[in-house]
């Protein structure tokens, strides 16, 4: 049986994973989808209700009947011939999309995560509406493209983060939006599109969980400047980490959370208040971990490597 592993092509991470499985005797496939369809094919044919058939990498040829479990680590967007005007790659986009991506997804297999459960999980309203339905804390939150009500709700202390993507490439540059606090500033140009604007949390310090199946690694992440106390992406060189327990109702909160979205792996965020409240932000499931485990020892590629090569839940 064999472990599909969707990634970019550079990715310590999974190389990491590749490696454990190797040494565990876990037959593995590694592909990025970025390679279809120049790198990279697929046959596949309708047999008693299953797709059988293979992909064919310039390294491989993988069976879609041998797979018992894939990681949808962090695969790139299929890469259309350049001769092809771009109304022909737009078609041919969303034909592989539909075609090689169904068949894909159709495979009944663990996945770690399924697509599908990815996009739902993928909503920040969602996600908090859902968040407070299993028993977390969450803030208040307001989301508008309106000033008005920006006004009215930025009269306490008020932070502004993006929807989706904190990045933006453009002209060959890639920018980075941290989470910031509210100002006047922020008023210009809110017609454009929705913004989400989140109540300040007083924090002691700010903790990610880790869901690896029903294992949850905790870590404090304590913040060591200015920036990081509003976003602690800013400056990973400011930070130290404490590995910790959440408290057994968050624990319950956060089970219940992966559940409801059908997720086996999610990274979430959380406030940690001076009084010990645990107030959720948000959960990523498709977070990175590798630079949590160098840093604290939970043995996350391991715990993460026993799912995929167990092949069941």
């Amino acid at each position: 049986m064999t472990v599909l592993i969707l990634a970019r092509d550079l990715d310590p991470t999974a190389d990491e994973m590749v490696a454990t499985l190797n040494e565990r005797g876990t037959a593995v496939a590694r592909v990025n989808t970025g390679w279809f369809p120049a790198q990279f094919s697929v046959s596949a044919g309708l047999r008693g209700g299953r797709w059988s058939g293979h992909l064919h990498t310039p390294g491989q040829l993988v069976s879609l009947d041998d797979l018992h479990a894939v990681w949808y680590r962090s695969p790139e967007a299929y890469r259309m011939p350049s001769e092809l005007s771009d109304a022909e790659r737009h078609h041919a986009f969303l034909e592989a999309k539909y075609g090689l991506g169904g068949v894909l997804s159709s495979l009944d297999v663990v996945w770690i995560n399924h697509p599908s459960r990815m996009a739902d999980a993928a909503y920040k309203p969602v996600q908090l509406v859902r968040a407070h339905e299993c028993g977390l804390t969450v803030p208040d939150t307001l989301i508008t493209n309106e000033p008005a009500p920006v006004r009215e709700f930025a009269t306490e202390p008020t932070i502004t983060k993006l929807l989706g993507s904190n990045t933006l490439s453009e002209d060959g540059t890639r920018k980075v939006s941290w989470s910031r606090l509210v100002d006047q500033a922020d008023l210009c140009g809110i017609e454009t599109t929705t913004h989400l604007l989140q109540r300040w949390v007083p924090k002691d310090f700010e903790a990610r969980v880790v869901v690896i199946g029903e294992q949850l690694f905790a870590v404090a992440i304590h913040a060591g400047s200015t920036s990081t106390r509003v976003d602690w992406r800013s400056d990973y060189d400011a930070l130290s980490y404490e590995p910790i327990d959440p408290p057994d109702s968050v624990a319950a909160g956060i089970r219940a959370l992966l559940d409801r979205f059908g997720l086996l792996y999610g990274a979430l965020d959380f406030v940690v208040t001076p009084n010990g409240d645990w107030v959720f932000l948000e959960i990523n499931p498709g977070g990175q971990y590798g630079w949590l485990e160098s840093t604290t020892g939970h043995p996350l590629t391991s715990a993460l490597a026993d799912l995929l090569s167990k092949g069941t839940t």
